[in-house]
């Protein structure tokens, strides 16, 4: 039972090392960006919407240089700076806005869809706003219920359509379409470019497609991170009732060693008291009964290290007591001391079960410690151990004693005999007897019992 509980905390502490990274049970690369969004965020911001915003910027300034060979833009004019600036400029805005999505998700959404609007009017391109959009969009669904995400990301939609039909001037189309485009001479001169619908409900298909996509991944990165969250409470559940459990297992195994001390300590110290008190007396008027005492006295001393030893090594069934569980010994103990034992079936054959067989000497000892101790001067105490179909009987009677007990007891013994009993699933009952005396009764289930009978034998 000890290795037993070492185990089981052993297992609990595996237990509580583990994370949501581990319990997520998600690869090395993963795992480092879990353990690290902060660096993660400043990656993402660095390689994503920093490479969009300057290869965009390159390639918006060679859109503009097709607008004017087209004749849309005038050659020389602002826009050959002003639409890569805001392009610019808005790759810085949106990038210094995602690094605090995580703590402000709301409010990143609205600065960069003030952002988009800002760059619209000023040069006539969402630029990274659309993409910084989509990752805002996913911050507020993996941080907010779905309601307040749809309304959230549905007005910046709206807000940042309006100003593409109004304002837009490059959108994806144009880029596609005139970038790289040269001529000598323009085709013809305009003030600015037309209005093409076409071009703007491609824009805004893009930009809806994005922010939809930004809220699913939300809403994905959310529903995992609760179902991390709730795996790792069933293992800390878990955790807790290992831990409940070994906590019980230990405690059980504290009350079962002060039990098994308490009869080997408790019972041979009073029965070595008797011996050398019996071996003072007759030490003068009867030395050969004084050497007789002395010497149970020492066997008596070594047994009982022999049994704290087997005791405190966790008690070894392969050294249990053999067959006649050593009933012998323990009533000749007890007859050196002065005390007139007679038993009956103490060879009765027991079966193999170290456990009843254990208890049954346990039973015997205790009950004869208790008339020592609490009977002194009795003029009889029988022990009768027999086997009747199936089950196992231990009867220990005396009379009352003529002197005081040595103490009050602790019922300790009482209450191990009781414990040891219903462990086997027998009953047990000790009390008082009607005429003086006291009496413990016990039945120890044994299925394959034959019946046997009980031999009586006068005190030796």
């Amino acid at each position: 039972m000890v290795t037993s509980s070492v185990v089981s905390s052993s297992a609990v502490d595996d237990i509580r090392l583990l994370g949501g990274v581990q319990v997520r049970r998600i690869g090395p690369v993963r795992r480092f960006w879990a353990a690290h969004p902060r660096l993660g965020d400043v990656a993402l911001v660095v390689v994503v919407v920093g490479a969009f915003g300057v290869v965009g910027a390159a390639v918006v300034r060679d859109t503009v240089n097709g607008i004017v060979a087209l004749g849309y833009y005038p050659r020389g004019g602002a826009e050959h700076w002003v639409v890569p600036s805001v392009w610019l400029a808005g790759a810085v805005l949106g990038a210094g806005a995602l690094l605090v999505r995580r703590r402000w998700p709301v409010v990143v959404l609205a600065v960069l869809t003030a952002g988009a609007v800002a760059s619209l009017m000023t040069g006539g391109v969402t630029g990274v706003f659309g993409l910084c959009l989509g990752m805002a969009a996913a911050a507020v669904a993996s941080s907010r219920d779905a309601r307040s995400t749809w309304l959230l990301v549905t007005a910046a939609a709206v807000t940042v359509s309006a100003a593409m039909w109004w304002f837009q001037q490059i959108g994806i189309l144009e880029m596609l379409l005139w970038t790289g485009y040269y001529a000598e001479e323009p085709y013809w001169h305009l003030t600015e470019p037309p209005f093409s619908p076409e071009r703007r409900i491609v824009s805004v298909v893009l930009l809806v497609g994005t922010l939809l996509a930004g809220v699913l991944v939300g809403f994905a990165s959310r529903d995992r991170r609760r179902h991390a969250h709730d795996i790792e409470e069933r293992y800390r559940a878990v955790a807790r009732e290992r831990d409940t459990s070994a906590a019980l297992v230990r405690t059980a195994e504290r009350e079962r060693l002060a039990r098994e001390m308490h009869d080997v300590v408790a019972h041979s110290v009073s029965v070595m008291i008797a011996l050398c008190d019996g071996a003072a007396a007759a030490f003068d008027r009867a030395p050969d009964a004084s050497r007789e005492a002395l010497g149970e006295l020492s066997r008596t001393g070594r047994e009982a290290l022999a049994d704290m030893q087997r005791v405190l090594g966790a008690l070894d069934t392969a050294d249990a007591t053999p067959q006649g569980a050593g009933l012998d010994a323990v009533v000749r103990r007890f007859r050196t001391a002065g005390m007139p034992v007679s038993a009956a079936g103490l060879d009765t054959p027991l079966p193999p079960d170290t456990a009843l067989r254990l208890a049954v000497k346990r039973i015997v000892t205790e009950a004869l410690t208790n008339v020592l101790r609490h009977a002194p001067g009795t003029s009889a105490v029988s022990v009768v151990v027999r086997r009747t179909g199936p089950a196992v009987e231990v009867a220990v009677v005396n009379e009352a004693g003529t002197g005081p007990g040595t103490g009050s007891g602790t019922e300790r013994g009482i209450v191990g005999m009781r414990e040891r009993v219903a462990l086997l699933g027998g009953h047990m009952m000790a009390g008082p007897r009607a005429g003086g005396g006291w009496q413990v009764q016990v039945t120890l289930p044994c299925p394959d019992a034959g019946s046997g009978t009980a031999v009586e034998e006068g005190p030796r």
